[in-house]
């Protein structure tokens, strides 16, 4: 069984697709046999990805810090439950217990944990495949920043090799099919 990270929104979002994409992706993760890792709330598309990731039999991990129990409904009849004192560790927690990364619409703490993971590819401290589920174009503006970030001379080009942005849940899972089929865990030099 391969965990699967999955970072998004403690909200719905404008757009519906937002939230039945994330109800496709849970459903995925569970009918093949793998784990969601998550932020463990119930709220938005965190609990949309984890009510559809247990309703279809799946194993649940979530991971929380003790200042977003209520503000992000702590789910608490999840396999695993896990509280943090901090954001750092939640993240750190959450990354360490994955073997891939996925990125679904969210906010600034979405953008945060994208952010993170992707500069730990660029320190070299994890060859993990991470995806961005790009579900009516949402995250074109974060590609383009990352683009002119290496347009600019900020960063080398090979940056834009450590994500892949997939428009359809179709896409994605074929995605994680290949990536996980065939490189299974990483180590990660932490």
């Amino acid at each position: 069984m391969a965990s699967i990270c999955v970072y998004c929104g403690s909200r719905f979002g404008a757009d519906p697709a937002y939230k039945a994409d994330a109800e496709a992706l849970g459903t995925w993760i569970a009918r093949s046999g793998h784990q969601l890792v998550y932020g463990a709330g119930d709220v938005g598309l965190m609990g949309a990805v984890a009510n559809a990731t247990q309703a279809a039999g799946g194993e649940t991990f979530g991971v929380i810090p003790g200042h977003l129990l209520e503000r992000e409904v702590g789910k608490r009849d999840l396999s695993r439950f896990v509280v943090t004192e901090t954001m750092h560790e939640r993240k750190k927690v959450m990354f360490m217990n994955s073997d891939a990364i996925v990125v679904l619409p969210g906010g600034a703490g979405s953008l945060d944990e994208f952010f993170e993971v992707l500069t730990w590819r660029q320190l070299g401290l994890h060859t993990k495949p991470m995806y961005l589920l790009d579900t009516n174009g949402y995250w074109e503006p974060l590609d383009g920043l990352v683009k002119h970030v290496v347009s600019n001379g900020f960063a080398d080009a090979s940056l834009l090799s450590f994500y892949t942005k997939l428009s359809t849940v179709a896409s994605l899972t074929g995605a994680l099919k290949d990536a996980l089929g065939s490189t299974g865990s990483t180590p990660d030099k932490f």
